[in-house]
């Protein structure tokens, strides 16, 4: 049947909302399939508004993919905001999709991406205004399948009553297979009805179906066991990994929004994967392995991206881009390429010992240098050898003396506050680094126009990792300590007006824990938050850490758990984790060791990366048949005859964060897709 658009009932809505350019869709290149010739649609959502979302890569990358199968159609829908979403329930309408303002309930599937865990009370407003039941258990035939994927997703048990199935991992091959597998149950005449066909995504999708596995608990709060209740459900679901990414060189067309975004670039994903063994680093642990794309691979999708969406940006993106063994070939062969115009190249993410000259010279090529940003990520280079970034001050003021050097006048530091030992004097010695970085900057270019910004983010422990085990430091001790450090800045009169300092309070990070490592029991949190009012958490107009406190302690009585339980409780190498059953490769009794190796009273034990060194057994390329593939190939990028616009002298800068709690905004996958890493985050 023909599903009607909503938008001749949302048009005279608009005017009454903040940016209501953002919910009127027709962005270039945009897909608009006709619905009855599908066999099989699917709403892909970025939990979070417009200009968060539609920069994501894994969402252009799915849409691409998913659009050009035969039978298949892909729209995107994103949260609204609260202005628009009391106005929708006031007339009646539904959660909607940008291409063509269809009902999200009408789709077979709705696949959610989760970049971070304070999305996920945005997920409950879709689904209710989408009139899909909140709870998986509630929905008929006729409700979409809800999948939730990103690196969010690599614990969905916190929003499992919530999910009907969950991927872990890479999503281009998996969306196909789901797909295929959507189709032929359609075809079949709908066998077993909604439990047959979650049967078939279980056992032949490598779908996780919450459902389809049972929890005990023991009388102290922690796990029993995760059990499956069916034959159709594995004891274990492992992630889905890519491995030719030469297969899959998307996106081809990359979405142009029609709304200023936070991130206005064509991004290129110039590998996936990092092997550099950050402790706290979730993304790096979760992405094995390195995957590299080729300088000419890279090439042909800058040339095609540029003339698809007229950008005048290139983004090289991954978990650490100048890790690429050809990086500066690549950077070199596209700043020759491009030579003559205003296209710029930024590196998003970028290593503090993986900068150079080579880098530094094509970047700032025609002159734009509006910023680089380096993540020490700890104070002191105790607190680096406990989180395992070997990276010296040497290492950092070598690097910003390059930077300036070249041309910058100021550079951006991110660091967190809350990891495992830190004490007052690690916070503090941040303060020593910044004034540094400012004498470095100066006598390299003999001016005091020279400015570092020292961004800090609250640690949250996270699964997959060896911090896993961690307990999370508590608010008001990081607090205090961003205090201090802020008073520490300020107080130095030849340098504290070159440093700037941005953080984000703890209280975020703890309800953030709370979500990233709990189990089932936390979906009476977020729906009792959710209920209260609770929407955007990532944003900090929109959070409040009372109306969770309140949550939790209404939803958790009678229970043996809390919300410092979840939080800041150190776990035992025995307890049943959440997530034990949900395999990324990482072999657990290697993270353990790893952990116990972090937090050694005799000094922190550091593990070198092994693209460059023997395998260290982390588990993931024996378990899943995986393996490396870098560089070098050899290859060169050969010049290109420019033609009009939409080519250029490629320079440009790193990237910033978005709003809330410091997380970079971009980048969580739907369905699980890994492609396009976190724009921003640090490696």
């Amino acid at each position: 049947m023909p599903v009607e658009s909503v938008y001749e009932r949302l048009e005279p809505l608009l005017p009454l909302v903040r940016k209501p350019v953002q919910y009127v869709g027709g962005e270039l290149n945009s897909v608009v399939k006709d619905w009855d010739t599908a066999q099989v649609r699917w709403a892909l959502m970025y939990p979070d508004a417009y200009e968060i979302g539609i920069p994501n890569q894994g969402v252009q990358i799915l849409y691409e993919v998913l659009n050009g199968c035969d039978g298949v159609l892909a729209e995107r829908t994103y949260s609204v905001w609260p202005d628009l979403e009391n106005l929708m329930r006031e007339h009646g309408i539904p959660q909607f999709t940008v291409d063509a303002h269809r009902p999200v309930r009408a789709f077979d599937v709705l696949g959610v991406s989760f970049a971070t865990e304070l999305c996920y009370t945005n997920l409950l407003t879709a689904l209710d205004l989408a009139h899909i039941p909140l709870l998986a258990a509630d929905r008929g035939e006729q409700d979409p399948i809800v999948l939730a994927g990103g690196h969010a997703a690599f614990n969905p048990e916190p929003i499992a009553e919530f999910l009907d199935g969950a991927v872990l991992g890479d999503g281009e091959q998996v969306a196909l297979t789901i797909s295929g597998l959507i189709r032929d149950w359609k075809q079949a005449g709908r066998p077993g009805g909604r439990d047959g066909l979650l049967a078939s995504l279980a056992s032949a999708g490598g779908v996780y179906v919450p459902r389809f596995y049972d929890v005990d608990y023991l009388p102290d709060g922690r796990i029993k066991r995760v059990a499956p209740n069916r034959a159709e459900a594995p004891f274990t679901v492992a992630k889905h990994t890519v491995m030719d990414l030469e297969e899959w060189q998307y996106p081809r067309k990359p979405l142009v929004p029609v709304a200023e975004s936070v991130h206005e670039r064509f991004s290129v994903e110039i590998f996936r994967g990092c092997t550099r063994g950050c402790r706290f680093c979730q993304a790096g642990m979760i992405t094995r392995p390195v995957r590299e794309r080729s300088i000419t691979a890279i090439g042909d999708m800058v040339e095609r991206g540029l003339a698809a969406s007229g950008f005048d940006e290139v983004g090289l993106l991954s978990l650490s881009s100048a890790d690429h063994s050809e990086i500066n070939q690549i950077a070199t062969g596209l700043a020759g390429r491009y030579e003559g115009t205003s296209t710029g190249l930024s590196l998003p993410s970028t290593r503090v010992d993986a900068f150079n000259v080579t880098l530094a010279d094509e970047l700032s090529r025609n002159g734009r240098r509006s910023g680089l940003t380096f993540a020490p990520e700890g104070g002191s280079e105790r607190m680096r050898k406990v989180i395992n970034k070997m990276v010296t001050e040497d290492d950092l003021i070598r690097t910003v003396t390059t930077a300036y050097s070249s041309g910058w006048r100021q550079v951006k530091l991110y660091f967190m506050c809350g990891l495992p030992t830190e004490t007052d004097e690690d916070v503090l010695a941040i303060a020593g680094l910044a004034r540094r970085v400012i004498e470095a900057g100066r006598e390299a270019t003999g001016r005091r126009d020279i400015r570092c910004t020292v961004s800090i983010g609250g640690f949250v422990p996270k699964p997959h990792t060896p911090f896993q085990w961690a307990a999370q430091c508590d608010h008001e001790t990081v607090d205090a300590r961003l205090r201090r450090l802020g008073g520490a800045l300020r107080a130095d009169p030849g340098y504290g007006k070159a440093v700037g300092f941005r953080y984000h309070d703890g209280k975020p990070s703890i309800i953030e824990g709370l979500l990233s490592r709990g189990d089932r029991r936390v979906a009476r949190v977020i729906r009792a938050a959710w209920q209260d009012g609770a929407r955007f958490d990532g944003w900090s107009e929109y959070f409040s850490f009372e109306r969770w406190q309140r949550a939790a302690a209404e939803a958790l009585s009678g229970e043996p758990v809390d919300l410092d339980w979840y939080t800041t409780r150190k776990r035992e190498y025995d307890e049943v984790l959440p997530w034990d059953h949900l395999d990324a490769g990482l072999d657990r009794d290697w993270l353990w060791q790893d952990w116990q190796d972090a937090v050694d009273p005799a000094g922190a034990a550091e593990v070198e990366d092994c693209r460059w060194t023997p395998c260290y057994d982390c588990g993931v390329c024996s378990t899943m048949g995986t393996e490396i593939q870098t560089g070098p190939t050899g290859a060169v990028l050969l010049p290109l005859t420019v033609v009009g616009a939409g080519a250029g002298a490629l320079a440009g800068t790193g990237a910033g964060t978005g709003p809330g709690t410091g997380a970079g905004p971009a980048a969580g996958t739907p369905a699980g897709v890994s492609a396009g890493a976190r724009a921003g985050e640090s490696a």
